[in-house]
This record gives structure tokens, sequence and C-alpha cells, in this order.
């Protein structure tokens, strides 16, 4: 597949403060490879200084196109190191993450062992309430100070990082990760009656979700009461909840939005502080998978059923605000089906025991924020709880204007995240953003709406894969079916049915983002795959056919999009019994339990013994082109066979504006091709295609073929082929629907034909 920006990107530079090195492959008698670094290095070494944006791409100092591919460190980091799921949530303001995600005498072998694979950006995960536990203000400085030693050991290992503040479900506390538990105790919610009253499912924060009654069911803690309820006071509690004023500790009060919003902007500011000046960290990401809360709700009576997952029990918000109240409710209960994902099977009785969510001596005296705010009440005539503005989230309550939770709060927000963080960081580091999980780039998100060095970030999953923990021949298009396209559009079979599959998918979410945002660079920020698909039966026979499929299929429609992405995730805490221990998660393709002792491992990057604990390998360890002198226009990696095509348009110059005039700049010449050792050890590496006048190295112990590209053509497309010899054992049959069953269905056409004309023959005989 072309690059979507080809027709844009002529390496034309707009940073006026930007002076581009001399690489050394200019000199006429430079021999590829000459230098000491390596493809996957993003060290200033190995880049000639920053990483930096340019239009729609990453580039190094040398001007050329940058592909990052990493991963997630770690899912660990949700929890705290000192969590006990037996006793949760109780001493919330004692915990501790230090040690997350892992120990820092560790921290080399996990950099060395990533630098080897070749994934050497991080998205490293740090929550809300791993900085600020104890309380309003009071930041955890040891924490801080451990994560700033692991992020800098990053330039030794060529790696890059940015920070991402983490949160699902708002809070560990409602049932995901995130804040810490005083943002909810300071609306007034009694984190000890949460899970009694139905405000939130917590069961897979305390070590549940594996069971099939419970799995997938933690993502329905966005539409119960207490994570609702906190989104919609952080992003618009001035328009739907202006009642409700947080007392403060100098005796007066803040309007809730606006003290969860200056709570978490100055929790930033001194992450910022604490990181923005290592080597190796590249920005900062606003919020993972932010949520709207109730806001653009259209009816209090029911969610959304083709949005909104709804599975066990699913109370509408207002019966969230009657079972909050302490009124048992009468809830309706989803399982698993087909054809559609769930169905309503039965309806019980949740909080018999009346118990109330909300704390007399919080801000609400004991009384639900919405009923404050007249949206519902309870009729005591009747004895029923009515509701009295259906559609009050959808328009200003003062104005009765419609909202749109993007265009009035999300994008305010983002400037004010934008200006707190460059106040105190350099301004080259990049800002990472994304939408809501599942939606496409909105055509709001125009240039007055963006902010400076912005990096789109969505994230994409099989939902479909995701949902029922099983994956076969026959796949389905999700996110098609939810936006409507003809069913039969949305079935896939095989391996090159589920390579097409995610690939659709993945452009799909790619195209609209150059289409809202211009030029713009995409990072997927997470994908991945469950570990645990099929009923778990990889770990009892060692034979992951399913998971090495899936996995080939999401790394094959990254790389014909040219996404930049970081898979969930690198865990080394994970294991076959627990998983990642959150919510029944079980998606790290590593585990320490699985690898060898440090005492056994070499670090360097072509040491095998840093595989052990890897799963799946081959089919996430793969070629790429991490440097490309010009533009990329295509590239395709068939692990099956060890065999890549890549296809570029050399460029040797950039052109910019400086102080009114245009100013061009040599650019590398040195195009520098990850290629791993795991693929090529015991092989030779063989490389067609190039011109007479190219010349090219391939280095094993850096992993790296180098090709520099002639001066006489320096504008003619290249393309290479490199194959291993001898070739890979294929690990799994490329299979489609008609090789699996066009012989069947040619045989069935011809006895039918053949039927049929013995009995029109004997019709007319």
């Amino acid at each position: 597949m072309e690059s979507s920006s080809e027709t844009s990107f002529e390496l034309v530079d707009d940073d006026e403060s930007f002076q581009a090195p001399l690489h050394p492959s200019h000199s006429p008698d430079y021999a590829p490879g000459s230098g000491s670094t390596y493809a996957h290095d993003w060290s200033p070494s190995g880049t000639g200084g920053k990483l930096r944006i340019h239009g729609g791409h990453f580039v190094d100092a040398f001007g050329r196109v940058c592909n990052l591919r990493g991963v997630n460190v770690a899912g660990s980091s949700k929890t705290p190191t000192n969590h006990k799921h037996e006793t949760f949530p109780h001493d919330h303001h004692a915990v501790t993450f230090v040690g997350r995600p892992f120990p820092l005498e560790d921290a080399p072998q996990h950099f060395a062992r990533l630098r080897r694979w070749g994934l050497s950006l991080i998205r490293f995960v740090i929550t809300w309430e791993a900085v600020e536990h104890a309380g309003p203000g009071i930041y955890d400085t040891e924490y801080l100070a451990y994560v700033r030693n692991i992020l800098s050991l990053l330039p030794q290992y060529g790696l890059v990082a940015f920070i991402d503040i983490h949160q699902d479900v708002w809070s560990r506390y409602s049932g995901g990760s995130g804040a810490p538990a005083w943002t909810l105790e300071s609306i007034g919610f009694d984190l000890h009656a949460l899970e009694e009253s139905g405000a939130a499912w917590l069961l897979g924060v305390k070590g549940g979700g594996h069971v099939e009654a419970e799995r997938g069911i933690w993502p329905c803690g966005y539409q119960k009461l207490a994570a609702a309820t906190m989104a919609t006071c952080f992003w618009a509690g001035d328009t739907f909840a202006p009642k409700l004023r947080i007392p403060m500790s100098d005796g007066q009060t803040k309007p809730v939005q606006q003290f969860l919003q200056d709570a978490f902007l100055d929790m930033y500011a001194v992450v910022v502080r604490a990181l923005s000046d290592i080597e190796g960290v590249l920005g900062f990401e606003i919020m993972n998978e932010p949520h709207r809360g109730y806001i653009d709700l259209p009816s209090l009576y029911q969610f959304d059923y083709n949005t909104d997952l709804h599975l066990s029990y699913v109370p509408s918000a207002f019966q969230s605000f009657m079972l909050g109240s302490g009124y048992p409710t009468l809830v309706s209960n989803w399982t698993r089906s087909f054809p559609m994902p769930t169905r309503k099977t039965s309806h019980s009785v949740l909080n018999a025991a009346s118990r109330r969510v909300w704390r007399v001596d919080g801000p609400t005296e004991g009384s639900c924020i919405w009923e404050l705010h007249g949206v519902w009440g309870w009729d005591k005539v009747r004895n029923e709880g009515v509701v009295l503005r259906e559609s009050y989230f959808v328009k200003d309550p003062k104005t009765g204007r419609k909202v749109n939770w993007y265009t009035d709060f999300y994008y305010p927000f983002l400037k004010r995240w934008a200006e707190r963080v460059r106040d105190v960081a350099p301004k080259d580091k990049m800002l990472f953003v994304e939408p809501i999980p599942n939606e496409f780039c909105p055509s709001s998100w125009t240039k007055e709406n963006q902010v400076p060095n912005m990096v789109f970030a969505p994230h994409w999953y099989d939902l479909s894969t995701l949902f029922s923990k099983k994956f076969g021949d026959f796949t389905v298009d999700v996110q098609g079916l939810s936006r409507g396209i003809f069913p039969l559009q949305a079935f896939y079979w095989g391996q090159l049915g589920v390579r097409e599959n995610y690939s659709r998918q993945i452009r799909n979410i790619v195209d609209s983002a150059h289409k809202a945002l211009g030029e713009v660079p995409v990072l997927i920020g997470e994908c991945g795959i469950p570990m645990d698909v099929n009923g778990k039966e990889a770990f009892e026979t060692e034979n992951w056919k399913w998971q090495y499929r899936m996995m080939d299929a999401l790394m094959v429609a990254l790389e014909r999009s040219f996404a930049n992405f970081a898979l969930w995730n690198y865990n080394p805490d994970n294991n076959d019994v627990e998983g990642d221990d959150w919510n029944g998660e079980n998606f790290s393709w590593f585990s320490s339990r699985r690898a060898l002792p440090s005492s056994l491992l070499d670090l360097h990057q072509t040491s095998f013994t840093l595989d052990n604990g890897g799963r799946i390998l081959p089919a996430i360890v793969r070629p790429y082109p991490a440097k490309t002198a010009g533009i990329p226009l295509q590239f395709s990696y068939e692990m099956n066979t060890g065999q890549f095509t890549f296809e570029w348009k050399p460029s040797d110059t950039i052109t910019g504006e400086q102080e009114g005039l245009t100013k061009t700049t040599p650019v590398a010449r040195e195009t520098e091709i990850f290629v791993p050792s795991l693929l090529t050890h015991g092989r030779k590496l063989k490389v067609e295609g190039l011109e007479p006048e190219d010349a090219c190295s391939f280095d094993q112990s850096r992993q790296t073929l180098f090709i520099v590209h002639g001066t006489s053509s320096p504008g003619k497309v290249r393309k290479v082929i490199v194959s291993v010899w001898p070739p890979l054992r294929p690990t799994f049959q490329l299979n489609a629907f008609w090789g699996d069953f066009g012989e069947l269905i040619v045989s069935g056409l011809v006895v039918f034909i053949g039927i049929f004309i013995v009995i029109k023959l004997g019709f007319f005989m």
C-alpha cells in the first residue's frame, strides 16, 4: 500500500531553529554501515540529535523518516506493588508504586530485551494514583525519583519513551485504574459502598475476571454511577453539576470541575518537571482512553447497545441513580449470544440491602448529585423514582444549547493541558492525544483545536476476539458492522482474510485521522492480542498457532498502513494463571517466570538468552525500515518465508524557510532497516533490486541492513526484495476461503448442474 501522505511529504522543514547535521553518507568514499549506530537506535548518537515531528512523520536530525514501533510498559503499573486483593480498598493512602513496572536493578535486562527485538519505543504507563495517592497536593517524590532513574537508562539501549497518564473506568476504586481514591471521596462517594450499591464492579481489580461469568465485564464500569459521574464532573461539572462545590483546606470551596481539573493539571506539572529533561523522553500523553461519562447521553432509561457494552448487570443511568441512593432496583442481566454479542436473559433486584453510596459528611450531605440538580427525584407518594429531565446531559441546562463532548469540553481542556506542559517542559517535547476508544478521529479536530507538536495516538483491538476470547479462521469486522456496512462485507475467512480484515480497520483509523487532522503523525498507542483465547488451550499444549496467526495479522495491518505503534503489553509480572492480574486480562507475550535468571543473561542484542520468556516472537520481531532516507512507499513482510519488500523514494535535501529565505540542507543518503538476528542467525541475507550505483551492507551484530542510494538519480524510486537462505519453515498455512472451500463449491455446482440437466432432459423426453 502506498503511504497516504506521499504526495504531500516533500521533506520541507518548517522549524526555523533546526540545523541539520551532515550525515557521513554524503562523503563519496563512505561505506554503508561505517558508523557505530544501528537502525532501531533512537538515542542522539543514532539519530544525529533528536527525533522530531515533520508533517505527518517522525524524522531524525538527518531528515530521515523514522518508523517507531514498540510496547506499552506495563500493565502491572495499574496497581501498586503493595496491593492486596483481600483488603482492597483499605489503606489507599499508603499504597506505593515504587517497583512498577519492574525493580530498577532489572531495568537493564528488560531494555536490552526490547532493543534486541527492535521494539525501541516505550509507552510508559504512570497513573495519577501512583503520583498523588496520599491526598491532594501530596506527591510521591520517591516514586518519581524511581521513574526518573528507570527512564534515564533509555539512551544506553537506544530506546525512547513517552509518558502515558493511564486511566480505565476512572480509577481502581471504580473498577479500573488511574485516579486516586480521594477524587471519588471528594465528591461524596463512600468507597466501601461502591460495590454493594452497584455503583462500580470491583471484582476484576480484586483478582477476579478469569472465570466465564466474570470475563470481560470491566468495560461496563464506564456506564456505572461512579465512573460516569466522575468523568462528567471532570469534563463538564460547570455545566451539569454547578451546585457541587468541594471544600478546601482554607475553608473556601471550589466548583467540582475546577477542583478535579486543577488537581489533575497540578499533578501533571509535577510529573513533567520530574521527567521532561530526560534525554530519552519524547513527550507526554494527556490521558489514556478518555471517556465522556454521561455527556451526550440521549436517554436516562438506556445506553446505546451499539456503542456501550451490555454484559452482566447493566443498569441505565436512571437505575444507577436510584441504586446509589439506596433504593433496591430491578436491573436487566445480559449474557453472551449469537449472532448479536449479548442478549437480555433475566432481571434481578440489585442493592437489596439498600446501601447508600453517598456519604452524609460529603459535599452533597448524603444526596445523589443528580437528584440535587433536578435530573430525577423520588416520588414519596408512589414510592418510586421518576425522571425529571431525560435529556439533561444532551443540552446545556442553562441555555438549552446542544453540547458536544469534543468541542465543548475536550478541546478546551487539551489546550489548558498543553499550556501547563509547555510551561515547564522543553518546547520540543511531543504531545500525544487520543479520541474516545473505538471512535474515528472526529472531523471537528481541525487546526484550531490541535495542540502544538501533536501526535494522534488512537487505539485498536479486534473487539470480536476480545469479547468472545475465541479466534479461528472466521473473523468479523466489528468496526464496519457498527458503522452500518453490509454484514457479508464484514465476514472474513482464513489468514489472508484476517490480514485484510485488520488492515481495513487500521487503515480506516489512519485515513480518518489524516482527513481530519491534516499532516499530523499517527501512532497507534495501544494494539495487541489476548493470549488466553480458545479456552487457554495454548498454555497447556504450548501450541500457539492461533496467537501466531492473530499477531501476524495485526502486524501486517500496521505495516501496510506504515503506522507507528506500541503493542499492549510487555508485562514481566504476567503468568499463565493470573495473566496480567487486572480484570482478568492476559495480553503480555512476555513473562519473567518463563525467562532465564538474570545471572545467565547476556545483554548484547544478538544474544538468544534474552528470548526466553517471550512467546510468539517470530510474529512480533520482524524486519522494518526504521530510518528511511526519503519517502517510504510500501513495505511487506511474510513471516512464513522471511522475505520482505521495501519501496521508497530517496531524497537528498530538506528545504525550509529561515529568516525569510529558502534554505536547502543535505539529508542522509543512508537508509537503515532493522533485520532481527532471530531471523538471520545461521542464514544468509540476500538483497535484490538495488540500482548499480547503490551500495548495501548487513551487520548481524547490529541487526541492521544499511543501504546508501547513489547520487545520479536520487529521486528514482527504489525497491528491494530481501530474503534469507535457507528459507524459514512455515509457521502456519496462508489459507483463504476459496482455497479451503473452492473445490467443494465447484464440485457442488457440478453436481447441481448435472442434476438440473438430467431433470430438464427427463422433462422434455
